[in-house]
């Protein structure tokens, strides 16, 4: 029995499996993030030995049974110099060499396309996409929260907080908005907004795209300006799914499978969004519902770099978990 364990990192959490060969999960784990940019890059090793220790607690094993790992992790690749030290620190947690790392966006494009030819967007925290083609791959997006990551949650917060301070300015008619991001920050002067998301919270990135669940529920609530940013969100994420089929090659005659991953599509009126998006664009596009969750989608990945990538019916067996 092969063992393969994906690590998918995040900007809210990390989150761990163990399966085998025959698609069974032996161990989950989860953890804080991983997202090492406020802490230090020490903090990408701490969170990986909790989560390594406890699945293989949980699943009777020592990190010597793990035949292949993979661990995508948030922000890799984004500095260059830091490259070499986050190859390294699996090695420290497992003590052998049969691993690979890369960007979390690997695992939601290997769990949610089954790891096959095709594009996965990811929006959560962040915002990006990954694709592959004929054995290459290819990033678009995910270029931090302050100029870029259009479409994810920390977007739809920063803009919903844009719009509460102009509805509190009599800039934009007040809509349902309002009182809900003065119950959800905890505040009865408008202008507190700022010490809170500034000193109390300190600009902490998770926090503030936590907000995007309020902009949500203005949205459901009849907002019409909430609704136009979430609208806007939709075509943000389908214009960076296709800059990816165009980077990657896929001609206008091919059919480009695509998927969803993070926790932005959640909301109703963003994944029906994106979906009336990607119909309106020029190429053929055929979405699909996730298969599985990116987490499992790391340890597909695992399997796959094994060069033992598991067969279809491991992969109903995970599917009918």
């Amino acid at each position: 029995m092969a063992r393969y364990l994906g690590v998918d990192g995040g900007g809210s959490k990390t989150a761990f499996v163990l399966l085998d060969d025959a698609g069974r999960v032996l161990a989950e784990a989860r953890t804080a993030s991983c997202y090492y940019f406020d802490e230090g890059i020490e903090l990408v090793g701490r969170i990986l030995t909790e989560g390594v220790s406890e699945v293989c607690r949980q699943a009777g094993v020592t990190t010597a049974h793990i035949d292949q790992a993979f661990f995508g992790l948030p922000g890799y690749g984004e500095v260059s110099s830091d490259i070499a030290h986050l190859d390294a620190l699996p090695r420290d947690v497992l003590g052998h060499d049969r691993f690979s790392c890369d960007n979390d966006m690997v695992c939601g494009w290997a769990g949610s396309l089954g790891a096959v030819d095709g594009i996965n967007v990811i929006s959560g925290t962040g915002s990006m996409t990954y694709g592959e083609r004929r054995g290459r791959g290819h990033r678009v997006g995910g270029w931090s929260e302050l100029f870029g990551d259009e479409g994810s949650a920390y977007w739809i917060a920063a803009r919903g907080l844009n719009a509460f301070t102009r509805m509190s300015d009599g800039r934009l008619p007040r809509g349902p908005l309002v009182d809900l991001v003065r119950a959800r920050v905890g505040i009865t002067s408008d202008l507190d907004v700022i010490d809170v998301v500034m000193n109390r919270w300190k600009g902490q990135r998770g926090r503030i795209a936590d907000l995007a669940k309020t902009v949500v529920a203005a949205a459901e609530q009849g907002d019409e300006v909430a609704a136009r940013i979430l609208a806007d969100a939709s075509g943000e994420l389908a214009e960076i799914v296709e800059a990816t089929r165009v980077e990657l090659g896929f001609s206008g005659d091919e059919v480009v499978p695509v998927s969803y991953s993070g926790g932005v599509f959640s909301a109703e009126p963003v994944r029906s969004g994106f979906e009336q998006a990607v119909a309106a664009l020029p190429a053929r596009y055929e979405l699909r519902t996730p298969l599985l969750g990116p987490a499992i989608g790391a340890a597909l990945y695992a399997a796959k770099r094994a060069g033992s990538p598991l067969s279809p019916q491991a992969l109903e067996v995970l599917r009918s978990r």
